[in-house]
């Protein structure tokens, strides 16, 4: 499972679940936590301040804003679908960083970043193979 901290979760659940149409049974726009099905993994939102709580809480760590280093990743399984993905994000609000392009590798990409700020790479690989449950086959 992959947690994000959020600053805002009403914003942050209409561009995961209305905007990139990850599946979830919760239909509150104010929930405390969230969980999102996606192949492979599940995604989390929770506020941030009560995450870095959660880690300390007499002295949270500092979140800021800036690369931390940190990218998810979205597998498609096609060219097509890494267009697709990229305009559902614009569409949803997010800022592309790197527009759908062909990779050095033989692949094809984009970067964006959600209302949050975390660094998503959709991608397509040549070579690429998944198993039953949408897991990238490595």
């Amino acid at each position: 499972m992959i947690c994000l901290g959020v600053r805002d979760m009403e914003k942050a659940i209409r561009f995961y679940r209305d905007g990139l149409g990850f599946q979830t049974r919760e239909k509150s726009n104010t929930p405390d936590v969230i969980f999102f099905n996606t192949s492979g993994t599940k995604l989390e939102l929770y506020p941030l301040d009560l995450l870095a709580k959660d880690i300390n809480k007499d002295t949270p760590p500092e979140t800021g804003t800036g690369f931390n280093g940190i990218t998810l990743a979205y597998n498609a399984k096609s060219k097509e679908e890494v267009v697709k993905i990229v305009e559902l994000a614009r569409k949803a609000g997010a800022t592309i960083v790197k527009e759908p392009q062909d990779v050095f590798w033989g692949g094809f990409h984009a970067y964006f970043t959600d209302l949050d700020g975390y660094y998503w790479e959709v991608a397509w690989g040549p070579r690429d193979k998944f198993d039953d449950n949408d897991m990238l086959v490595l």
